[in-house]
């Protein structure tokens, strides 16, 4: 049976700016009210022993941050199998991580974690490298972070949803996910997607689609493909405007691909998909899935040991970009499997682009 934590935030008193709104007005030009600058710091090696994990950070100089990636090295052979993303989601200092109580959490956070887990194996090849997207926007000055967690997933290969859902009047701009503990080396996110707290989307367990507009909600999917553990819990972070500023004319347009597989062991897959000429790239988000992540409910990959390896901003043939790239207009979603093959599996990528006006 599927598994839902849905965060109903405390409605939030919302102060109307009194000026008008520069995105609203059709046909009217307004240059560089959204510029985007991602910022990363390069690999941070490890995790060096088995059912552990590293932290690594990106910061930005300037600007919010509304969303963020990582992106692993993981060498070759069956050992590649062991590393994997636990984590990757904001931060207000660069170290210190949202996991106390639920809802609105933190306010203009200017960092982004990335945080690389092992299972039973290790090399030395292993690394994680953070990306934080960090936003500029004449309109939108401030951002609200907004976690929700719930305990689990303990049961093998049963997905647990969390859904962090902005508070009224405000934009989704992007989010993360994240399960602890590290010790518990199958329990790893394997999805993080924008989505909306409505009937359509059965509240979080179905993904936004490509051409939808304005999500509310991030949902996160912890996985553990071997169960067990007793303190598990996942997070799921929602990066939201912040409060006083009137967004009725923001445009934040969703795009996704899904493409099949991997399904050989010990083999990797990577999906694109760009913002075309829809706005400014401001976050994306990966899965692997059961496939069909927009229209059914989020199912579980073919195995128990498929695990994401990146999500992260692109060029459009999968590159990650280079730390200051102001000009990313894609996102890459890196899936793998584990030790077994792995039928009826998907990899699925969103990229969230904010209609800047222009």
């Amino acid at each position: 049976m599927r598994r839902r934590s849905q965060h109903r935030p405390t409605t939030w008193k919302i102060l109307l700016a009194g000026a008008a709104l520069a995105l609203a007005a059709p046909g009217v030009a307004y240059a560089d009210t959204v510029s985007v600058t991602v910022k990363t710091p390069g690999a941070t090696a490890g995790p060096t022993t088995s059912f552990s994990e590293v932290s690594t950070h990106a910061d930005c100089s300037s600007g919010l941050v509304s969303g963020g990636g990582i992106d692993q090295a993981i060498g070759t052979g069956t050992s590649s199998n062991g590393n994997h993303v636990n984590g990757t989601g904001p931060s207000s200092d660069g170290s210190t991580e949202y996991t106390g109580s639920t809802g609105a959490v933190g306010t203009d956070d200017t960092h982004w974690l990335g945080i690389g887990g092992s299972g039973g194996a290790v090399n030395a090849s292993f690394s994680s490298t953070p990306y934080a997207v960090c936003f500029t926007s004449s309109l939108i000055d401030h951002t609200r972070t907004v976690m929700n967690k719930a305990a689990g997933p303990t049961t093998s290969s049963t997905p647990l949803a969390v859904t962090a859902t902005c508070p009224a009047d405000t934009v989704l701009l992007g989010g993360g996910a994240r399960t602890t503990p590290a010790e518990v080396g199958s329990l790893k996110p394997i999805a993080s997607f924008p989505t909306f707290a409505d009937s359509a989307h059965d509240y979080g367990l179905k993904a936004a689609a490509d051409g939808e507009s304005n999500p509310d909600s991030w949902t996160a999917e912890g996985f553990n493909g071997g169960g067990g553990g007793t303190t598990n819990t996942t997070y799921a972070y929602a990066i939201c405007s912040g409060n006083g500023i009137d967004v009725s004319g923001v445009t934040v347009k969703v795009h996704h691909s899904e493409v099949s597989g991997p399904t050989t062991a010990t083999t990797g897959r990577t999906v694109t998909v760009g913002c075309g000429t829809d706005g400014r790239l401001v976050s994306g988000g990966a899965a692997i899935s059961g496939g069909s992540v927009t229209t059914t409910d989020f199912t579980a990959p073919g195995s128990q040991g498929d695990h994401l390896n990146g999500s992260f901003p692109s060029d459009s043939s999968g590159n990650p970009v280079g730390d200051g790239a102001t000009s990313a207009a894609y996102w890459t979603a890196w899936t793998h499997t584990g030790g077994v093959g792995s039928a009826n599996t998907s990899s699925d990528v969103w990229a969230l682009c904010a209609d800047d006006g222009v």
